[in-house]
């Protein structure tokens, strides 16, 4: 049978275990059409690129499947049905890599990052560069002259 990849991505006010939910159900009706699923991995709720169906995040899921043409149209046109679906797509593949997938990867070395070390002198907390008004013997020459010559007091 050929080999497939199908991501789904779902609403983003569904929880992990209902996205989870549809992929035992797409597996559990595979395995009775004689197919299996090779690969299940759920990449977490991320940023979409745009709003889909006013949403601006959604949960994803990537799917390895061993199946049948006729069952993959049938899931998708379940999954066109489904609302909490707001996108799938589905590939035809050579073969299913047995190695996370490009998404995890990259997580797992953002979090193998850890401290960047400290932050260039000469930058404020948000990062915006000082300019010459900034010095400080500037502010305490505006903050004196403020003091000293006050409207309506005594000079």
């Amino acid at each position: 049978m050929p080999l497939y990849e199908t991501v789904l991505i779902a609403r983003n006010d569904v929880t992990q275990q209902q996205v989870e939910a549809v992929a035992d159900e797409i597996k559990t009706e595979l395995e009775a059409e004689g197919g299996a699923v090779k690969k299940t991995e759920y990449w977490g709720l991320r940023s979409l690129a745009y709003r889909i169906k006013k949403n601006r995040k959604g949960h994803y899921m990537l799917l390895g499947l061993d199946a049948k043409p006729a069952f993959i149209t049938e899931m998708e046109r379940k999954l066109g049905l489904n609302e909490d679906i707001l996108r799938f797509m589905t590939l035809r593949v050579e073969e299913i890599e047995e190695a996370p997938s490009a998404i995890l990867s990259r997580k797992s070395d953002e979090r193998e990052r850890g401290f960047r070390g400290p932050k260039p002198a000469g930058r404020f907390e948000s990062g915006r560069r000082r300019g010459y008004d900034d010095r400080e013997e500037f502010r305490a020459r505006d903050e004196f002259q403020r003091e000293e010559f006050r409207p309506g007091g005594e000079e």
